[in-house]
């Protein structure tokens, strides 16, 4: 069984984005690993396992515009199943 079970992965489009500022919130207020966060001021890519995907995706469409959203269920995946 896995910790954190939903991979999920979206971009944020906005402006003045600032990846460091968002590396910092999600690991003081969001439970979960693997977190990606990189890009530019106007562009950032999310890759992070948590259990709570609704909270990161709230979070990331408070900074902007979030698209390209995918959240996939790791434990369906692990047992051949569609995530």
């Amino acid at each position: 069984m896995l910790e954190f079970k939903f991979d999920t992965q979206l971009l944020i489009e906005g402006h003045d984005l600032d990846e460091d500022a968002i590396n910092d919130y999600f690991t003081q207020n969001f439970k979960g690993d693997c977190l990606l966060a990189v890009g530019d001021d106007e562009l950032i890519k999310i890759h992070y396992h948590t259990n709570e995907p609704w909270k990161v995706l709230e979070y990331c469409a408070s900074l902007g515009e979030i698209y390209d959203v995918v959240v996939e269920n790791m434990e369906r995946q692990e047992q051949g199943l569609q995530g």
